[in-house]
């Protein structure tokens, strides 16, 4: 039986962080890696390619550190609001 890969689609998804981090805020997963249990995403700022980092991908499910795609000021706006 094939082991189901955990994130299929992680690599070229599209994130933003809900506080800015490394001074951005929209990122994109540019690769990954399994260790054990654990999978990592190479995360890269949009807007400046030399910004890059890795960070475990079960972060990404967290909606208090991030959103799925890449929001708009006025759409991170609406999401704060929602969660008071």
């Amino acid at each position: 039986m094939i082991k189901k890969q955990k994130f299929p689609y992680l690599i070229g998804s599209k994130w933003t962080a809900i506080q800015k981090t490394w001074g951005w805020q929209h990122f994109q997963v540019v690769n990954r890696q399994n260790q054990g249990q654990w999978v990592f995403a190479e995360m890269v700022a949009s807007c400046d390619r030399n910004v890059r980092f890795w960070l475990n991908a079960n972060q990404l499910k967290d909606r208090s550190l991030w959103q799925p795609g890449w929001q708009s000021l006025a759409e991170m706006k609406e999401i704060e609001e929602d969660e008071f």
